[in-house]
């Protein structure tokens, strides 16, 4: 497929700074809130008025692309199709919590062409284009040397419905998190996967991920250096849910195998 990616790149980085100058507006409890289901799952007025506004930009940069977006939807088949974030972590952003991101991710159907992350409160744009790099405010993004579990640095998440559901990845936090430097926990799975492209994180895994979740930050880790599979290491195709693998290289088998070993434990009774 005929793509100038690092064109691209740099006009899709335009539209996003935009959004998120549009983001900051509603930041520190001026965006009306609220919930979309359970578990804390909020969506704001900016949510929706930062999705209308990229999918109305993205049409005219990207006409032939498919849009996904969180809050409206859409659908992708044979083509290009940006899956978009416009506010990843949304309950940090309806907080007052820095800790949030837009996220755009342009994919053909032999993988990622174009990847931006932008955490407007921080200051901080992401971005890769395939085969060109990735990098963070024009700065290249590397990923760590990280080789040993004990020494790394490790990120995940929590599905909404954690309360209720025994895959809620309470035991796998527990577990690496005494067998390692720490696992973070930030709720915004974009910013964190694009802070390992970047040698922050190590390692990174969640499970019931949506695709615009994840679909900027996998190129800016592969562009980095890094290896992104399925939690099994299967290679990683790109779906309505997913669930994700991320880290350096090195650890990526290591921690494949931590993750298994605490799925083949007993189960034990949820906490009611």
């Amino acid at each position: 497929m005929d793509v100038d990616v690092e064109a691209l790149r740099g006009a899709a980085t335009k539209i996003v700074l935009e959004a998120g100058a549009l983001v900051m507006e509603g930041f520190h409890g001026v965006a009306q809130t609220r919930s979309k289901g359970a578990g804390g799952d909020l969506v704001t007025e900016y949510d929706e008025r930062c999705e209308a506004m990229l999918r109305d930009r993205l049409a005219a940069l990207t006409p032939a692309a498919a849009f996904v977006g969180e809050e409206s939807g859409g659908a992708w088949g044979d083509g290009l199709a940006w899956h978009v974030d416009p506010i990843d972590g949304t309950g940090n952003y309806a907080h007052g919590h820095p800790w949030f991101a837009i996220s755009m991710g342009l994919w053909s159907p032999d993988g990622p062409l174009v990847g931006i992350v932008h955490a407007p409160a921080m200051g901080l744009t992401y971005s890769a284009a395939a085969g060109c790099g990735a990098t963070c405010n024009d700065r290249p993004l590397r990923v760590s040397e990280t080789r040993d579990l004990e020494q790394a640095l490790l990120a995940t998440g929590f599905p909404h419905d954690r309360a209720t559901s025994p895959e809620n990845n309470y035991r796998a936090f527990v577990h690496l998190d005494a067998r390692s430097h720490g696992v973070r926990r930030c709720a915004a799975a974009a910013l964190e996967l694009a802070v390992l492209a970047g040698g922050g994180y190590d390692g990174f895994w969640d499970r019931g991920l949506s695709s615009w979740d994840v679909a900027a930050a996998v190129l800016l880790i592969e562009e980095a250096g890094g290896t992104v599979t399925h939690l099994g290491g299967e290679p990683f195709v790109l779906a309505p849910k997913v669930e994700i693998l991320a880290t350096n290289g090195p650890l990526q088998s290591t921690l494949k195998d931590a993750l298994a070993h605490v799925r083949a434990l007993p189960s034990e009774p949820m906490v009611q």
